[in-house]
């Protein structure tokens, strides 16, 4: 199937090698007319296999195929063997290649998230927009202050004495002033928004299925629930992965390669899968630039976890002190210091779920 917003294009590959492949025809993208093709195909072929890539349409495709008992899987679009020569694309081509793949097993298929795993994912993905919105906003009033050559001098901004300080600037024309106070508030409306998201969070993760997971995850230094929420979202069942080395290569943190005959070049990081989970682990990665310790805060998050767990966050933290020590004593750059602790990082997290259990309910 090539799904779009009001199509789909049909195109069927017949069981065995020689089989035939055709493309089919196109049907409104509505649950009765897919229902309608559905039962027609398996009224000729029987149990049918199913395939559609990832897109914006979601998984409502997905979710009415196998509950109408067949199989269906939604296809890593950046995966698909591509022609290099082939220059023409149209849904009936892209509907008949994937049928010829799919029935190959040339295709990557994705995990796809249950409802509830997909509601609370959404609701952490607008809080990441969110404070995404609230970093644009600063950036637009410290660029039009930077204009008009206000800086502040104090140690911190976004501080209580840098927000008392932007409260006392004053201009001379008053559409500069209107200006400077309507910056003001979209940074107070952008924080609240994503205040808000966050609360909303905290709360409805106290009955989501993951949260053993969750915090689980928190024994671990530069994971706090924020940061482990988005995690498990983003990553969702740890244990899909049969080794850390399969994680990490998920979140593209393993380095890109381009070789030919005798020579090998190593690139930088691969950056494939979720930004939102690679960002997060980037950013606690940071934290181990300290000595190894159980600070307050670590000790709250660790009440009530199995020794397990806490035996492998307290491993992660004295294994990734040590090593960022000693690459930044190597000589190596910070940036890339930072990664390859990430990456590790991503290791011990897949070793910490494996150790705790989703709960039944969602």
């Amino acid at each position: 199937m090539d799904t779009h917003k009001e199509t789909i294009a049909i195109a069927v590959a017949e069981a065995g090698r020689s089989g035939e492949v055709r493309f089919h025809g196109e049907i409104p993208n509505r649950p009765d007319a897919v229902r309608r093709l559905i039962e027609k195909l398996a009224g000729k072929y029987g149990r049918l296999s199913v395939c559609y890539e990832a897109g914006p349409c979601g998984y409502g495709l997905h979710r009415q195929i196998t509950q109408l008992g067949h199989d269906c899987v939604v296809v890593a679009p950046s995966l698909i063997p591509v022609r290099a020569g082939d220059h023409i694309k149209t849904d009936r081509r892209d509907a008949v290649t994937l049928a010829r793949l799919h029935r190959a097993g040339e295709l990557t298929a994705i995990w796809v998230p249950d409802p509830a795993h997909e509601a609370m994912r959404d609701l952490i993905r607008a809080r990441t927009a969110a404070m995404e919105a609230v970093r644009r906003a600063r950036q637009q009033l410290q660029g039009f202050l930077l204009r008009h050559n206000r800086i502040f001098s104090g140690r911190k901004t976004w501080s209580a004495a840098h927000r008392r300080w932007l409260a006392d600037q004053r201009f001379e024309h008053p559409a500069q002033q209107i200006v400077l106070q309507d910056l003001i508030d979209a940074i107070s409306d952008a924080e609240a928004r994503r205040d808000r998201l966050a609360k909303q969070i905290e709360e409805l993760a106290t009955s989501w299925a993951m949260r053993p997971v969750v915090e689980a995850l928190q024994a671990m230094r530069g994971i706090a629930f924020l940061s482990a929420v988005i995690l498990v979202a983003e990553i969702g069942d740890f244990r899909r992965f049969a080794t850390p080395r399969q994680l990490m290569a998920y979140l593209g943190l393993v380095p890109s390669e381009h070789s030919s005959g005798s020579k090998t070049q190593r690139l930088g990081i691969t950056k494939a899968g979720s930004s939102r989970a690679r960002r997060v682990l980037v950013e606690g990665a940071w934290s181990y630039r300290f000595p190894a310790r159980v600070t307050n805060e670590i000790r709250a998050r660790l009440e009530g976890l199995p020794k397990a767990v806490r035996d492998i966050g307290w491993k992660a933290q004295t294994r990734l002190c040590a090593r960022y020590r000693r690459l930044m004593g190597a000589g190596k750059n910070s940036n890339v210091v930072t990664t390859a602790i990430a990456r590790e990082m991503a290791a011990f997290a897949w070793a910490i779920a494996r150790e705790v259990q989703p709960t039944s309910a969602g």
